[in-house]
């Protein structure tokens, strides 16, 4: 039998914290998943592997690489596996934030430019999103109990 304590740092979705981890992780793998599928993905024959050239859009309005989308896919699994502990997804959302905070800023000096430096690639779109991220991340990280319900902490 496990103590309420382990089950707050180990189960799956045990806090809000875990549960706002699991489902960044979810959506990421989706959006990682859906950026190789034509259809969903417009033109999918122009995707590059990196670069500010790849013209392929997922949903006819974010920028994607193969590198961006890759991308995306490791984030989700990483925010599968945060998800298992308290502490872990806590960090998860805190530093992601942090990086999609950073890949705004970025995208707002490289975006829509054919500058080399836009090796991801991405595009205003790409910039509002990323900037809707962080901040809900941040705000989670921040604001999500870390606790289980019974008061027991995973700090």
């Amino acid at each position: 039998m496990t103590s309420t304590a382990a089950t707050a740092r180990t189960g799956y979705g045990s806090t809000l914290t875990q549960k706002g981890a699991l489902v960044f992780g979810v959506v990421f793998l989706i959006v990682g998943i859906a950026g190789f599928i034509p259809g969903l993905t417009m033109d999918t024959g122009s995707m590059s592997a990196a670069g500010h050239d790849s013209m392929a859009k997922l949903l006819g309005l974010f920028q994607v690489s193969v590198l961006h989308n890759i991308v995306h896919l490791l984030f989700g699994i990483v925010g599968l596996i945060a998800a298992r502990t308290a502490t872990a997804a806590h960090l998860y959302l805190l530093v992601g934030g942090i990086v999609y905070a950073v890949l705004f800023v970025y995208g707002l000096f490289t975006a829509n430019g054919m500058s080399a430096a836009n090796f991801v690639p991405l595009n205003s779109a790409d910039n509002v999103l990323h900037l809707i991220l962080a901040v809900a991340m941040i705000v989670l990280g921040i604001l999500l109990p870390r606790a289980g319900r019974t008061g027991t902490t995973a700090r």
